[in-house]
């Protein structure tokens, strides 16, 4: 199974991130989002963390990271520094892909980028999904689905601190979109 999530501010001790989200602290936060992750994902699932994934002082960030299920692969995102970026990219469970990236599923072309993007246009929202480049992205800490660009929102802010599945992916675009395509 393909996980998705981005924006998880592991160890970012500032209440703008953690109370919007229902916490009163950051270790609730932490240990919320890490349990999260561990119900759903699998050890041999991808779990796809598209930026900001850890803050604060690296030595308890990558910690927190080494906490996280399945086999990671990474986008960076703005707050994605190098000394941060380097110590992931040395976890023997992660993939760096860099600062964005194509997934082909199923006939779906998904880019994977933390910052929202418009991949396709406006005059093929009509067309079937396999037809466009679907984005997915995080960063604007939103509780929406979708951003006005048209691009999936995978950060935890819209998934209730869990990540979220291909598969839920795909359907929350057919219902936006379609609500009666056949595949």
């Amino acid at each position: 199974m393909n996980w998705f999530s981005s924006d998880l501010h592991l160890n970012h001790n500032k209440d703008f991130i953690y109370k919007p989200r229902g916490f009163s602290s950051i270790y609730e936060m932490n240990e919320t989002i890490i349990k999260n992750f561990n119900k759903v994902v699998a050890a041999d699932d991808n779990l796809f963390l598209l930026g900001d994934i850890f803050l604060g002082f690296p030595e308890e960030g990558i910690k927190l990271f080494h906490q996280l299920p399945g086999n990671i692969y990474l986008i960076w995102g703005n707050h994605d520094t190098e000394h941060r970026k380097e110590l992931m990219s040395f976890y023997y469970k992660a993939t760096p892909l860099g600062y964005a990236d194509i997934l082909k599923y199923k006939k779906h072309h998904l880019y994977l980028s933390h910052f929202p993007s418009c991949t396709t246009n406006f005059d093929d929202y009509n067309r079937p999904l396999q037809q466009r480049t679907l984005c997915l992205a995080g960063h604007t800490h939103s509780k929406e689905l979708f951003e006005p660009c048209g691009s999936y929102n995978v950060a935890v802010d819209a998934h209730n601190c869990y990540p979220v599945s291909i598969d839920t992916i795909l359907e929350d675009f057919k219902n936006k979109y379609y609500n009666k395509e056949k595949e």
